[in-house]
């Protein structure tokens, strides 16, 4: 995903070209570029990095024109770099575009095109776009486009300008979305429509394979052959400040603290307690329904997700079976689509490519087509035959949030509706189901009030490289969007799988790929309760005991030694890492010295608190054993809680467990430690 702007008028066009940037960074972080002509000639400012390292080259290096286009990048092909950077300019002549999206053909063009004498600078697929442009080029730019994109596979947005027709921009749309701003002696093009709304509120949504043709006397919307199409405006409704980032750090947590408002504007209309539920672009009547003998929810990546949970809304309500797909996949998996199915496309911007395909392809069968979506006038909303619209206002940011939440929302209320029409399900559980989403703006709040909370865990954790999501149910769909939303605002590597499947394939991932982390869990943390619990349930009957046992000083001393020889044999067969080492060799004076006085000082008035803990610690090996971690989480929850209410015995009960997990790991496996026969004696009776 990329942003491109454009701009033809009388005023300096880097100023909007950076302003509209501004407004499209969330499509593209990489790198950033402009092309303006100037005194004839198209001249280039492009920079690696965000959008402020291109501000900067432009004070430095300011260009003065008049017409120009601007892009942002997210690389797909070429990795992040000055050269990579849009704009591109073909090799023969100073024609230059601006592109979004993917050249499917890149290659056999590339190839072709060097046959012709072109050279290529960049390992992007944009590259062949200007090249092929210069290759049909004879004086007409409009003419030289057209063609050239009559031999583009793929998906794109085109921005093209050409110093040998200093007073002209060209641009073009397939299935990647572009609109175009139409302002006073002056137009825009961009990505999206807040990157005008400072200049403008009326534009033209452009449909697949419609070229625009901007000069300072206007703008034409031409077909192919040159045919003038007269398109409707569009007025924007909603606020520029929607747009903006309101006081927040960026646009990500603008918008998450958005979702009470946005899921508030979902149901605004449609629910409301004691009343039918109301959607005015959704027309089904009961015999319909029943008609369906089979419905399909189609979407991409967080609204493939919401669809998931969707499947489980419509089947529980109305009793209507349903499958999920992602629409990439779907339309090369055959399906069965006659006049009798129902698609239900999800899509936040309703421009999605893939989405848009199966709606066409669905159309095209007989299907019925019903859309979820954010964006009105999007070509998902034109083009379905019913709308549902999850009103969440502009989403900015790479990761959705609220128009993820939206989605949910608008399922809910579907399921709601099918099931109503159906009769599938009480007035009494309609209503139960109602106030439930209505309360769901306040919950959403509740949970944002805990916003410290969240910065503790998330600095506690961000180091980790290697994360799972559990999930049971309609949790399990919940936590592949929670995996996604963490690899695409993180970078951390991290999966999900269904509570259930964690023991078929998964768990050997985490214990073989996260060993540190077990030994960590299982050694340092998990067996706390364990040998605390060993006092009063097997080992050591009583507080008197324990402090014979680790009282007893030549028996120390020897622990002693046997301690440093075991933990470097460990750490150098790779089983634990330098930091536990160092927790076990570092620490141990200060265990084996100091243990016996706390004991006897701190432990007599703890001791209800550690049997309680030793319960929690045998509930959880019963877990541990059967590979639950949903259970050992609970459990270890618990012993976190008590450990709290004995917090002056906290220190002692760590050193507790540490001398007795290191006796253990010695005593279990002093054979591959490399022990000699009198020191394994010697520990056995310890």
């Amino acid at each position: 995903m990329c942003g491109i702007v454009g701009y033809v008028g009388n005023n300096k066009a880097t100023k909007f070209l950076i302003e509209g940037l501004s407004k499209l960074e969330y499509r593209g972080y990489d790198s950033a570029g402009v092309a303006v002509i100037q005194n004839g000639n198209v001249e280039i400012v492009k920079q690696k990095g965000r959008l402020a390292n291109l501000g900067d080259a432009l004070n430095t290096n300011p260009l003065e024109g008049t017409i120009g286009i601007g892009h942002t990048r997210w690389a797909t092909h070429g990795e992040p770099s000055d050269v990579n950077s849009h704009p591109h300019q073909t090799s023969k002549g100073d024609i230059t575009v601006v592109h979004n999206g993917i050249i499917e053909n890149y290659l056999e063009l590339t190839n072709f095109l060097k046959e012709q004498g072109y050279e290529f600078k960049s390992a992007t697929d944009t590259e062949v776009i200007p090249n092929l442009i210069h290759y049909f080029y004879e004086g007409d730019l409009f003419a030289a486009v057209v063609k050239a994109t009559e031999k583009l596979e793929g998906s794109y947005a085109i921005g093209a300008i050409c110093g040998q027709e200093p007073d002209k921009l060209v641009a073009v749309r397939k299935d990647s979305p572009l609109i175009v701003g139409l302002g006073e002696n002056e137009t825009f093009i961009a990505s999206d429509i807040p990157a005008v709304l400072s200049y403008t509120r009326d534009v033209y949504l452009l449909e697949d394979k419609e070229y625009v043709l901007v000069t300072r006397d206007g703008v034409k919307v031409l077909t192919a052959t040159g045919e003038e199409i007269n398109k409707e405006i569009y007025k924007v409704t909603w606020n520029e400040d929607s747009a903006e980032k309101g006081g927040y750090e960026d646009f990500m947590l603008k918008e998450i603290y958005e979702q009470p408002k946005a899921v508030r504007d979902t149901l605004a209309g449609k629910i409301a307690l004691g009343k039918e539920i109301t959607l005015d672009n959704v027309k089904f009547t009961k015999e319909e329904l029943e008609n369906f003998d089979r419905v399909y929810i189609v979407a991409c990546g967080t609204a493939y997700h919401a669809g998931l949970v969707g499947k489980t809304v419509i089947e529980k309500m109305a009793k209507i079976p349903v499958e999920v797909d992602v629409a990439s996949e779907f339309r090369y998996k055959e399906p069965l689509i006659t006049e009798k199915t129902l698609i239900i496309v999800v899509s936040q911007s309703g421009e999605t490519a893939d989405t848009l395909a199966v709606l066409r392809d669905g159309k095209k069968q007989g299907a019925r087509v019903l859309a979820i979506t954010n964006v009105v006038g999007s070509s998902v909303s034109r083009e379905a035959h019913d709308v549902i619209y999850t009103l969440a206002g502009p989403e900015i940011a790479v990761a959705s949030t609220k128009a993820y939440v939206t989605q949910l929302v608008a399922f809910y209320i579907l399921g709601l509706y099918f099931a109503s029409l159906k009769e599938t399900v009480s007035e009494e559980y309609v209503e139960e189901i109602k106030k439930e989403l209505l309360a769901i703006p306040e919950k959403i709040e509740a949970v944002l009030e805990n916003q410290e909370g969240v910065k503790k865990y998330a600095a506690e954790n961000y180091e980790q490289r290697d994360i799972y999501f559990l999930g049971r149910g309609v949790d399990y769909a919940v936590a592949l969007e929670g995996s996604l939303k963490l690899k695409e605002i993180s970078y951390i590597h991290c999966d999900a799988y269904a509570g259930g499947e964690l023991k078929h394939g998964p768990i050997a991932l985490i214990e073989n790929g996260i060993k540190d982390g077990l030994h960590t869990a299982t050694e340092c943390v998990v067996d706390i309760g364990k040998s605390i619990s060993g006092i009063f349930t097997g080992k050591f009957e009583n507080i008197s005991q324990v402090q014979t046992a680790i009282g007893s000083g030549g028996v120390i001393d020897t622990f002693s030694d046997l301690i440093d020889k075991a933990s470097n044999k460990i750490y150098q067969k790779g089983i634990i890492n330098s930091q536990i080492k160092s927790v076990i060799t570092g620490g141990k004076d200060i265990i084996l010295n100091n243990v016996t006085s706390n004991i006897k000082n701190e432990m007599n008035f703890q001791e209800r608190s550690i049997h309680n803990i030793g319960k929690y610690v045998d509930n959880f090996n019963e877990y541990l054993k059967s590979k639950d971690f949903e259970g050992m989480t609970k459990e270890w929850k618990k012993i976190q809680n008590n450990l709290k209410s004995i917090i002056p015995l906290e220190n002692i009960l760590k050193q507790v467990r540490q001398t007795e997990n290191i006796y253990n790991l010695i005593k279990n496996n002093g054979n591959n430690f490399e022990l000699s026969q009198e020191e394994l004696e010697i520990i056995k009776k310890i």
